[in-house]
């Protein structure tokens, strides 16, 4: 994909999403999303931020005292709550603007857009396919980086093959599955891991399980 495709695909994703927003229920607005400790309603107003500018992000920084996982979180908080429609309206309007949050490319955005996008569906059901095109510029980009997510780190010793995509990284025992699921993978989510196959996927949901497991003691 090049960079105009890259836009428009961030452009159909999020008026998609501001069309499923629209959608939802009083109950699903409230409903856990996959991002642990956020309801659908976090998200959403996380995603209405994508286009924050530096002195609103500097100013969310500092309160946050430099932790980029509680700016994130309590700058979505900030937002809220809105009147449910105002959700979507927010996130429509970024269609066809080029801008970004400072010091991101556009794939970020992308990035954004695709995951927050399962995270909030997936939970509750609903149908939103993943591109295969686009999810795998997000996932060398996600496979590239080592923050936030550290996926080079956390999935060592595999190796993901997309089936639907030729995108592939890593090296050990074989993960396969959509671009998009391996996506989710990338970025911490276990949701989707029972959608996965070969024998690394197996090791994945064994180790859900016993994380799932209420007498396995945390050290």
């Amino acid at each position: 994909m090049d960079l105009d495709d890259v836009w428009r695909t961030i452009d159909s994703q999020r008026a998609s999403l501001a069309d499923l927003l629209d959608d939802l229920t009083p109950g699903e607005w409230e409903a856990p999303s996959l991002c642990a400790g956020w309801r659908v309603r976090d998200v959403a107003a996380h995603l209405t931020l994508a286009q924050m500018g530096p002195w609103p992000a500097l100013v969310e920084t500092v309160r946050a005292r430099g932790s980029f996982d509680r700016m994130i979180r309590e700058s979505a908080l900030r937002v809220g709550p809105l009147p449910t429609a105002e959700y979507g309206r927010r996130i429509r309007a970024m269609v066809g603007s080029r801008r970004t949050a400072p010091f991101v490319s556009p794939v970020e955005p992308l990035t954004d857009v695709l995951v927050h996008g399962q995270d909030i569906s997936v939970p509750l059901g609903r149908a939103r396919p993943v591109p295969p095109a686009a999810a795998a510029v997000s996932a060398a980009r996600v496979w590239q980086l080592s923050f936030p997510f550290r996926a080079r780190k956390q999935l060592a010793g595999l190796r993901l093959v997309a089936i639907d995509s030729d995108w592939s990284a890593g090296e050990g025992a074989l993960v396969e599955g959509t671009t998009g699921d391996l996506l989710l993978l990338l970025t911490g989510r276990t949701a989707t891991v029972g959608r996965l196959g070969g024998e690394g996927a197996q090791r994945l949901a064994a180790a859900e399980g016993r994380r799932d497991d209420p007498m396995r003691r945390t050290p």
